[in-house]
């Protein structure tokens, strides 16, 4: 590919973003994002990508969007790599599977199910897709220390939201039936859509990446008709993932 200035899609070159990074899909929350940051500056926004960069305990950190979905998530990890990101954490929301887990709480992920397809152009299926054991024994922990109920499990990672959500109108909804049982039977905690793809990712590119999730809601304790409420505040996964960076921020400085 022809080189250029600044990166095709995020529009950003070296020296816009530190190496430590949020990654949330949704544009509409970098600034809220980008506010838990000291002296944040909005460095560009192209497509589902929106950047700020700021600082914490003194080093510089950003914040990228990355949209829905593994094929743009990948991107933003890309190119994000190519200027000098090297500590990457994933928040968003999810929906549970496993009984225990319930709107509001956070899931944070061990390993993914690569029911997607970006990560196979990086790595046979054999291939395990799980995130750097540091950055999510931080997010655990600053998990807990908010206060917050917290899962750590694996996920699984999905291409169609509505193959999860309407499974019987698909023409493959056999198969999709029989996986969700697999993985309702197997403990899954709960289904989302760029783990996989980024943790493949990150190891291809020798980065480090983890992932933290808010629970909106969870169809198995619907079904099994266990009392619930919806949950769309995602301020606590955002916490908890900027409170994990900074602890790594904090173990690392002056090495």
């Amino acid at each position: 590919m022809q080189e250029l200035e600044k990166q095709f899609h995020i529009h950003c070159r070296s020296g816009d973003v530190g190496r430590y990074c949020i990654l949330p899909g949704d544009p509409g929350r970098c600034a809220s994002i980008a506010a838990l940051f000291d002296g944040a500056a909005l460095v560009a926004q192209n497509r589902e990508y929106t950047v700020y960069t700021g600082a914490l305990l003194g080093e510089k950190v950003t914040v990228c969007s990355t949209g829905i979905g593994g094929p743009s998530a990948a991107i933003a990890m890309e190119e994000l790599a190519n200027i000098g990101a090297d500590t990457f954490i994933r928040v968003g929301t999810c929906g549970g599977i496993d009984l225990s887990v319930q709107s509001g709480d956070i899931v944070v992920a061990t390993g993914a199910v690569r029911q997607e397809g970006t990560s196979r152009e990086y790595a046979p299926i054999e291939y395990p897709a799980v995130p750097d054991f540091g950055l999510t024994a931080a997010l655990i922990d600053a998990a807990r220390a908010l206060g917050k109920t917290c899962h750590a499990g694996v996920v699984q990672c999905k291409d169609s939201f509505y193959g999860q959500h309407s499974p019987g109108r698909m023409p493959v909804s056999a198969e999709l039936l029989e996986k969700w049982e697999a993985w309702r039977r197997l403990g899954v905690k709960a289904s989302e859509m760029e783990s996989a793809a980024l943790f493949t990712v990150a190891a291809s590119r020798g980065v480090r990446c983890g992932s933290c999730f808010h629970v909106i809601w969870n169809q198995e304790r619907e079904a099994a008709g266990l009392d619930q409420h919806m949950s769309e505040d995602t301020s606590a996964a955002v916490r908890v993932g900027v409170e994990a960076l900074r602890r790594i921020i904090a173990a690392e400085r002056g090495r």
